[in-house]
């Protein structure tokens, strides 16, 4: 069966993003780059692959799913189809439509969704973000990749922004990069 995967990228504070949606204040290495463009590919936007280079097969994901937050900052730049690469799916029930038929727009039920995206055959989804999505879909994520960023943030989007709800991951593995990340993976 399919895992949901929340590969995501923090702040020590536990922030994926500013309180602008800002990710630019996450340094990048050489060796992380190295690793996402070797291991991860598909989650580097359509339009920064060929910019970097990357013509690569997806390696671990097919789907990926996302909420408005994570979604928008696309739109405002004029890419209505971030991973063209991937089966993608926005949840919002305020998005009142994507103009773009290789995005698919999901106004209720993100857990239904992902029990039936689990079902079918494939590579593992990728839960992209936001906090409230993570949040929500917390009950059905299988696995954490946590990119653990040397940087307080002090306020921005929580990696989980919803009801109090402690739930137990096994550290599985830890990497550490040049420039101080650390990547951590976490199993149900």
């Amino acid at each position: 069966m399919r895992k949901l995967v929340y590969y995501v990228g923090v702040s020590i504070d536990g922030y994926i993003a500013g309180p602008e949606a800002e990710v630019d204040f996450y340094p990048l290495s050489d060796a992380l780059m190295g690793y996402i463009n070797g291991e991860v590919p598909e989650t580097v936007p359509t339009h920064m692959r060929a910019q970097l280079g990357l013509d690569a097969p997806n390696q671990r994901f097919d789907t990926v799913v996302m909420g408005r937050g994570t979604y928008e900052p696309a739109l405002r730049a004029g890419i209505p189809s971030p991973y063209a690469h991937l089966r993608q799916y926005v949840v919002s029930g305020t998005l009142g439509g994507i103009d773009d038929p290789a995005v698919e727009l999901v106004a209720s039920d993100p857990l239904g969704l992902v029990r039936r995206l689990k079902q079918e055959d494939g590579l593992d989804i990728w839960l992209c973000g936001g906090g409230k999505l993570a949040a929500a879909l917390l009950p059905e994520i299988d696995e954490l990749v946590v990119k653990a960023y040397p940087v307080v943030a002090g306020a921005g989007i929580s990696a989980f922004d919803g009801a109090f709800r402690p739930t137990t991951f096994t550290l599985t593995g830890a990497r550490p990069f040049e420039g101080g990340v650390v990547l951590m993976t976490y199993a149900r």
